[in-house]
């Protein structure tokens, strides 16, 4: 008989989805679940996929190379979520179709750069540090309408929302405080009337944070552990690069 366990937490994670959005007063069709794949095995990626989920969320380039050639495009839907650095943006744009991670023009005119030699474009969101947290990647609060402005004069840039990571903290409102600077920020954005760019998607919440995220506005929540489990690397892994060579 075959174990139905990634399918089963599927399905509590969308009755928390379910749960969260009744509380919030919020259509849950508003909120979609991107799968937080780090380390999680191509075969696992598939029995969510048959289970009906489509968005699959990638932190680590050769993660995804590896992943894209088991799974491929015909189901699934690959969106980056990890730090990238500009010598990995021919890469990625081989696989993806959203990049959450846009947090400097650097890397705005790097991706933009390659999508002009193919005549094509992206969509993104650009993620901002609302913690203010040295070992976090993002814009700061401050600066991210400037940022944004620039990103605007790269036409293969679709600019479709923001994207943050919540402060790890058992404190819910210090959590709470990250989402609703995020929200914030995106009505900031709004106000401004930028061309061409949309406020739609504010991908924030993971595993343990996700009721406090939507109840925040959040469209797009990232989860992982809770449906596939724990992972064999820490957070750190994945969240905390700055150990790491940046070309910031």
């Amino acid at each position: 008989m075959k174990n139905l366990w990634i399918e089963d937490n599927l399905k509590q994670v969308k009755e928390r989805i379910y749960a969260a959005c009744q509380s919030a007063g919020r259509n849950p069709e508003e909120v979609k679940l991107l799968l937080a794949t780090k380390t999680v095995a191509a075969e696992k990626i598939n029995r969510a996929i048959d289970a009906g989920e489509t968005l699959i969320g990638e932190n680590k380039v050769q993660e995804l190379q590896q992943k894209y050639s088991l799974i491929g495009n015909d189901k699934a839907n690959w969106h980056f979520i990890g730090h990238l650095q500009t010598n990995k943006v021919k890469e990625v744009l081989k696989y993806v179709t959203c990049i959450h991670s846009v947090d400097r023009l650097k890397l705005g005119k790097k991706i933009h750069n390659y999508l002009s030699k193919e005549n094509k474009k992206i969509d993104i969101l650009v993620q901002i540090n609302t913690s203010y947290e040295e070992s976090k990647f993002g814009v700061s609060p401050e600066d991210a309408l400037s940022l944004i402005e620039q990103l605007t004069e790269l036409d293969t840039l679709r600019i479709k929302g923001l994207m943050t990571i919540g402060k790890l903290s058992a404190d819910e409102r210090e959590v709470r405080k990250c989402f609703r600077l995020l929200k914030s920020i995106q009505q900031q954005v709004i106000e401004q009337n930028y061309p061409g760019v949309e406020m739609g998607v504010l991908s924030m919440g993971m595993s343990g944070d996700l009721k406090v995220a939507i109840e925040e506005g959040a469209t797009m929540i990232r989860v992982g552990t809770a449906i596939f489990g724990e992972r064999m690397y820490p957070d750190s892994y994945y969240w905390n690069e700055q150990t790491t060579v940046s070309d910031s």
